[in-house]
């Protein structure tokens, strides 16, 4: 007897597309690796397709869903699972990760993460790095290229410098449109974030870092100087060894934390 397929309508308002493609669902979950005792949570599970083969692999899971009507048809889908797949109807841009720390296993985040949120949950999740052993999100393909980028590329800019702060970034593959349901106008891609035990630079306070490069990034053609001018003047950039006249896009994270030090250190003698 075959399935009767489970129907919901993609909202548009939640950015919707749900993933169907077996072969892709296989190779993401393939990626990710999980084994039975991590803690995995994924963030809209939507109907359940990489959830299914998650829960498969690891037994047990925490799932983030906003769409109160799609919390049924998860709970029908996985009723055999009821101790060990829990779902949370919240949204995941204000939730409280650090709450599912129920002992010492670190949290393994998954999630096809919706197109309009996918920036600012990700500085949530950077947030919460200290508990989470690693990340693996379908992006949009733009995003993760923005993730990864080095100094000097397009793409350059604050979500990357701030990820590659906290985590090493890996873009694994890309996803075609037609793997979704609807098919979105773009490519997705599929990215690792791995928190570090240990950050390898270390700023002396991590909340003048993420205004530094906030306010370099403000107007991207505009230099250094101009930018940062409320923050830093360009004598003292010169005094640590940085062109003032540089656009922001040609600095790597060193560069910027040496700056937010400096600024740091000067307020602290001011007060």
């Amino acid at each position: 007897m075959s399935k009767k397929p489970i129907m919901h309508k993609a909202r548009k308002r939640f950015g919707q597309n749900f993933l169907h493609d077996a072969g892709i669902i296989r190779r993401i979950v393939r990626a990710i690796n999980p084994k039975p005792g991590q803690h995995l949570v994924e963030i809209g599970p939507g109907l359940g397709a990489l959830t299914e083969e998650l829960l498969q692999e690891a037994g047990a899971l925490d799932a983030i869903e906003l769409d109160r009507d799609l919390i049924p048809v998860l709970r029908t889908k996985f009723f055999r699972y009821e101790d060990s797949f829990q779902i949370h109807e919240a949204d995941a841009l204000k939730f409280d990760f650090a709450s599912l720390r129920t002992d010492d296993r670190p949290l393994r985040v998954v999630g096809n993460l919706p197109y309009n949120i996918s920036t600012p949950l990700i500085f949530h999740l950077l947030s919460f790095s200290g508990q989470i052993s690693d990340m693996h999100f379908m992006l949009q393909n733009e995003v993760v290229d923005r993730l990864a980028a080095q100094p000097g590329e397009d793409h350059y800019g604050r979500l990357g410098i701030m990820a590659q702060y906290y985590c090493r970034v890996e873009k694994l593959f890309k996803v075609p449109p037609g793997a979704f349901q609807p098919a979105p106008k773009v490519d997705s891609a599929i990215v690792r974030l791995t928190p570090y035990d240990q950050l390898p630079l270390v700023a002396r306070d991590v909340h003048k870092l993420q205004e530094v490069v906030r306010t370099a990034f403000s107007q991207r053609r505009k230099t250094l100087r101009n930018n940062l001018k409320p923050l830093i003047d360009a004598s003292t950039l010169e005094t640590l060894g940085i062109d003032p006249q540089l656009r922001p896009e040609r600095l790597p994270l060193e560069d910027f934390i040496r700056i937010s030090d400096a600024i740091s250190e000067q307020q602290q003698e001011e007060h």
